[in-house]
């Protein structure tokens, strides 16, 4: 006979989960696999709350396992301090400020793995809504406590503020890795960001750190004072004033495409010069049309990117460090998730909830 939730490992902990596709979270009780010598535990102090998660909550792509406790999968971001170490644990000690992203394991063996790039390992587990190499399910960071190798742990910098740090395991290497990877990153180029949601906001503040030129390309015109004034976007695109695109046509380098709604891409596409890069981050819940001759004649490339392995991930954790870039955050108690997650299915947040965990996770 199976075990409950409860019962499968030694280690006891309490979160919020899903039971089934309404997606309504509440008091949950589950436990955690004890250290191994490659082991660390860590106290939860905060986690984001992401788009995917609501997809999860509700099983929109049809793969989702209940109960489920959100709080990291394909997006999210856990940090806390690290309260139990494994025997063979050299990377961190006990109470230093860790961050766990969208991986908690990995073969470490294929060729993407051995180029550190373990977010396109076929065998990589995810932080929730995985099974686990003992056949129990991963639950995320809507929760007390999290069991990870070290290998996935993240050190988080000391000058980086843990709750409006902690987007950045998602939204920051989301649009870190692909401007990294397609040469976006050449100073003195125009970026246009397209979007300017949880990723996009980011993206704008990573762009003007490299020393971009950057436009925030948006259907909302009353996002321009936020865009200009307080993020440090240079410019801002209605995307649906078809006087501002045709000035437009032609004059950005890259772009990087943040939308997760359906949308046409053509529009984006005539923005580019020659050779110009148009990377997408977000996922619509169809098909876009893609127009190839509009490639073919400027040269042009399209792409996409799935955030980053541990080592980058890392690399950008220190270059938002050094750079004072953190997140734009709403802090909400644990008992308001459900009431978040309405607002989140609207758009209703600038630009990221991110839960107090240690301070409302009450049994």
């Amino acid at each position: 006979m199976a075990k409950s939730p409860e019962e499968e490992h030694p280690q006891k902990s309490f979160g919020w989960a899903a039971r089934d596709s309404s997606g309504t979270l509440s008091p949950f009780h589950f436990s955690r696999r004890e250290n191994g010598d490659e082991d660390v535990t860590i106290k939860i102090l905060y986690c984001g709350v992401c788009h995917s998660d609501l997809h999860f909550l509700k099983n929109d792509w049809g793969v989702t396992r209940y109960p489920i406790v959100p709080g990291f999968q394909r997006r999210h971001e856990i940090v806390g301090t690290v309260i139990k170490l494994g025997k063979n644990v050299s990377k961190f000690k006990m109470g230093d400020r860790v961050g766990v992203g969208v991986l908690v394991g990995s073969c470490r063996t294929c060729e993407n793995c051995q180029q550190d790039l373990e977010n396109y390992c076929p065998d990589m587990m995810f932080t929730y809504n995985s099974i686990s190499e003992d056949g129990t399910m991963t639950y995320g960071g809507y929760s007390d406590i999290v069991v990870v190798d070290q290998w996935f742990v993240l050190r988080f910098p000391d000058n980086l503020p843990l709750d409006a740090g902690a987007p950045l395991l998602c939204a920051g290497i989301t649009v870190y890795s692909p401007m990294k990877y397609y040469g976006m990153t050449e100073p003195g180029k125009h970026l246009g960001v397209a979007g300017l949601g949880g990723l996009g906001h980011v993206a704008v503040k990573l762009g003007k750190a490299f020393g971009l030129k950057v436009t925030v390309i948006s259907t909302s015109p009353n996002k321009e004072d936020e865009a200009i004034n307080k993020l440090g976007a240079d410019a801002f695109l209605v995307s649906t004033n078809p006087v501002k695109l045709k000035e437009a046509v032609g004059t950005m380098d890259y772009i990087i495409d943040t939308v997760s709604a359906v949308h046409p891409l053509l529009p984006l596409l005539a923005l580019l010069k020659l050779n110009g890069k148009l990377i997408t981050v977000g996922l619509p819940d169809k098909p876009l049309e893609l127009p190839i001759s509009s490639l073919v004649i400027g040269r042009k490339l399209v792409g996409g990117s799935n955030f980053g392995g541990i080592k980058e991930i890392q690399e950008m954790l220190d270059f938002c460090a050094e750079h004072n870039i953190t997140t734009d955050i709403e802090l909400i108690k644990m008992d308001y998730i459900n009431t978040a997650m309405k607002r989140l299915s609207k758009a209703d947040v600038k630009y990221r909830f991110v839960i107090d965990v240690a301070n409302s996770l009450s049994q």
